[in-house]
């Protein structure tokens, strides 16, 4: 009998907002690390000019007190700004990013000078023009630096997706997978329509052209996907396990992140294990506003000691941090290393929206 299965995503061509969506986001100023940069280098800025006129290091600190205390609300007004603004600048070209930016700047410049305004020794007419000049200035600088950081996702994201395109088309893992379903042919059909089925769905996922992040729950289809040819090929001597938190499911990721790290967890915890049966966990858990992904696999005995150093997950991990990273900025953790209950501990920590 013939089951059909939903296909992990659709082959249809993307046009209009999708377009959009694949390119990272310019003005993706709500992270942390972004805010924090910003902050210090307007402090830096404030901080050198500050040194102009004064007549020593206490004449020097206090002008540039009151320089921050006008110019740091302006800097997050501004960070605020283009952070709620985000979605609907990305519609535009990149010149006209830059112009909105630029006027964002001027406007905070302008909101610096009247917060200052008090501040002011002497009633004489405040510098609006200055001001405006100086906050413009300052903007073109930040959002020339969210251009570079956005543009540098886009050959991390190619790169990454290449290598995990090799990676799932590897000889042995495509014959492995078609020998599984010759052998099923005869005894158990269906089984093997099933398992064709699933190595179908990685290819058209992994050919497809991907976006800046896909879904949790998206992430966890495919490496279901991947570990359902592999039980074909490995039966009884692999035991997966899923505990997913279903509120964790929406939480953004780089796409194709999940599955090549459960794939390190059957090529170093499973293919060498000579006898016995090897356990891989896959836990999702929301804590709080952040979401942490745990892949747990067993470590065979004979490579325990020093299955981090000389068996792999090195480059696959790098990678995985360095695109986290990317999405994440400082909002993220990822941590791996054998630990004392003989697994081989993965774990990832990011936020759930």
């Amino acid at each position: 009998m013939t089951t059909t299965k939903p296909l992990i995503l659709s082959t249809r061509p993307a046009t209009g907002a999708a377009v959009h969506a694949r390119r990272a986001l310019v003005f993706d100023a709500c992270h942390a690390g972004v805010v924090l940069r910003a902050v210090l280098f307007v402090e830096l800025v404030l901080a050198v000019g500050s040194l102009f006129g004064a007549s020593g290091p206490r004449a020097w600190l206090v002008h540039w007190s009151l320089l921050t205390a006008a110019c740091l609300p302006a800097t997050l007004a501004w960070l605020l700004a283009a952070c709620a603004a985000k979605h609907g600048l990305q519609r535009l070209g990149d010149a006209w990013q830059y112009a909105a930016g630029v006027a964002l700047g001027a406007l905070a410049g302008l909101m610096a000078c009247l917060l200052g305004r008090p501040m002011l020794d002497s009633p004489a007419q405040p510098p609006w023009l200055a001001s405006a000049a100086s906050g413009a200035l300052l903007a073109a600088l930040l959002v020339a630096a969210l251009m570079l950081r956005a543009r540098a996702r886009a050959p991390a994201a190619t790169a990454a997706r290449l290598s995990e395109l090799q990676a799932r088309i590897r000889p042995h893992f495509l014959f492995n997978a078609l020998n599984s379903a010759i052998a099923l042919v005869r005894e158990e059909p269906a089984r093997a329509e099933t398992l064709l089925e699933d190595l179908s769905d990685l290819f058209r996922y992994a050919l497809l052209e991907q976006g800046e992040s896909a879904t949790l729950a998206e992430e966890i289809a495919v490496a279901q996907r991947y570990l359902e040819i592999e039980q074909v090929r490995f039966g009884s001597r692999m035991c997966v396990q899923w505990q997913l938190d279903d509120r964790a499911a929406g939480a953004r990721l780089p796409p194709l992140l999940l599955q090549p790290l459960v794939e390190n967890a059957v090529k170093h915890g499973v293919e060498p294990l000579a006898a016995g049966q090897a356990r891989l966990r896959v836990r999702t858990q929301l804590r709080g506003r952040r979401v942490v992904l745990a892949i747990d696999n067993t470590v065979p005995p004979a490579l325990a000691g020093d299955a981090p150093r000389t068996h792999g997950h090195g480059i696959a991990q790098a990678n995985v941090r360095e695109r986290l990273r990317l999405l994440h900025d400082l909002e993220c953790t990822f941590s791996a290393g054998p630990g004392e209950d003989g697994l081989y501990h993965v774990r990832l920590s990011f936020p759930a929206s």
